[in-house]
């Protein structure tokens, strides 16, 4: 039988998708570190993070539970606003605990420049904003991290509490499927 454009492209695309995905039942998988900062403007013209709701206790809550926010964070390679631009942090935040400051977090972390560029890795979980170093899990990926899981430990780099401006520090710890396509199946 002889397969004809994109037909032909799609079966072959069909066949390197169940590949990787035998791959990873067998247990064919590498592991990648992935470290780089989010520029966290909680304020003015430029801000990157904006409430979008809040609860009715929001207002008395000391943990300002029930407020919801949006963010849209830059990533760098560097603590420094002017490095590497590497991306996009963006996704929710929700003050989701009566008792500390917690939050609840879904992060997309959109990579667009640089080997992973077109990719995307995804972060959930409880954000305990005390403690120093917190972890989340790593709960899939787009592109190059396509399938990965593993964990993200976030601290707070700085905060300037006059003009509401914070850098976050990350580093994931990841698992994917080495399919031969794509720059981590380099390392």
């Amino acid at each position: 039988m002889v397969m004809f454009g994109a037909f032909a492209d799609a079966q072959m695309m069909n066949m390197l998708e169940e590949e990787g995905l035998r791959n990873l039942c067998q247990g064919n998988e590498k592991v990648g570190k992935l470290h780089f900062y989010l520029q966290d403007v909680l304020g003015g013209l430029n801000a990157t993070v904006w409430e979008v709701a809040r609860a009715e206790i929001t207002p008395t809550s000391p943990t300002s539970f029930g407020q919801v926010r949006v963010i849209d964070d830059l990533m760098t390679a560097e603590p420094d606003s002017n490095s590497t631009k590497l991306g996009r942090a963006q996704g929710l935040i929700t003050f989701a605990d009566l008792e500390n400051s917690g939050l609840a977090m879904n992060i997309n972390f959109i990579f667009t420049a640089g080997i992973y560029n077109g990719s995307t890795l995804s972060v959930s979980g409880r954000n305990l904003m005390t403690v120093q170093n917190r972890e989340l899990a790593v709960i899939g990926g787009t592109g190059v991290f396509r399938l990965a899981r593993g964990y993200a430990i976030s601290s707070t780099y700085s905060f300037d509490s006059v003009t509401n401006y914070g850098v976050l520090e990350y580093t994931l710890y990841i698992a994917y499927v080495e399919s031969g396509f794509g720059p981590l199946a380099s390392h």
